[in-house]
């Protein structure tokens, strides 16, 4: 495992080298930070109406689980953009076959370019919280829905990172890899559409939606069962990239 600290520690700091991840964190605060900024405006306009209702929602129900919400969205667009030379750029730059000869398991790279990805987008995680947690200074939140804001972006954002560093294993061009992961994930997303049809397959699309356990998890209920489903989902894509890469390696 020291190894694949190494490979993540080389891979968080390449990310920061190029005017891609810099540019992509300058985009998503402006576009999280205007739709924060709107959120709040449309509380105060709500809330005289609010203030005579019984049981009415609160402050971080109007703005923070929004906020959430739309970075997920962000995160999906984002993550494959990230993801997409994790293995590509190997394979481009012909340094795959130096990679995989080298004295390092194939879990090692994996994992290594994995956190090291996984490392950004926590930073992003960590960035969008800096917003709702500005609140305190002139109101009340509720601190536990909060955290179960936090606790589903980043379980979110790291079954994004596996998925997309496996597309980036099986394709050979990062735009292809990219476009892939994008596709994969936008299908897993929307099957949660499905779920008025009542049928029998409805129910089963319903459970692999990511977007219904990301939205479990929002609501401040939050699952081992839910979060299972994402440890799971993580778990088999960064499996399967490790078995790509092991045939990667016979293949040499």
């Amino acid at each position: 495992m020291k190894m694949a600290f190494t490979i993540a520690a080389r891979e968080f700091k390449s990310l920061f080298l190029s005017p891609l991840a810099w540019t992509l964190l300058a985009i998503l605060q402006a576009i999280l930070a205007f739709l924060f900024l709107t959120q709040v405006e449309a509380f105060n306009m709500l809330q005289p109406k609010l203030a005579g209702l019984d049981n009415a929602p609160g402050l971080t129900d109007i703005v923070v689980t929004p906020l959430f919400g739309n970075a997920g969205i962000i995160f999906l667009l984002v993550t494959p953009l990230l993801t997409m030379r994790l293995i590509t750029e190997e394979r481009r730059n012909k340094t795959i076959a130096l990679l995989l000869s080298a004295p390092v398991s194939n879990a090692e790279i994996v994992l290594g370019k994995y956190f090291g990805v996984v490392g950004l987008l926590w930073a992003m995680v960590v960035l969008t919280a800096l917003m709702p947690l500005s609140l305190l200074a002139g109101g009340d939140l509720d601190l536990g829905k909060l955290a179960a804001n936090l606790f589903a972006l980043a379980l979110l954002a790291a079954a994004f990172a596996a998925t997309g560093l496996y597309t980036s294993c099986i394709v050979s061009h990062p735009t292809i890899a990219a476009m892939t992961a994008f596709g994969l994930l936008l299908l897993l997303w929307i099957l949660d559409w499905t779920a008025g049809m009542g049928e029998q397959r409805a129910y089963i699309f319903e459970y692999l939606s990511i977007l219904r356990h990301f939205q479990n998890l929002q609501s401040g209920l939050v699952s081992t069962a839910d979060a299972a489903y994402f440890l799971l989902f993580t778990a088999v894509f960064l499996v399967l990239s490790i078995r790509r890469l092991d045939y990667d390696r016979l293949q040499k």
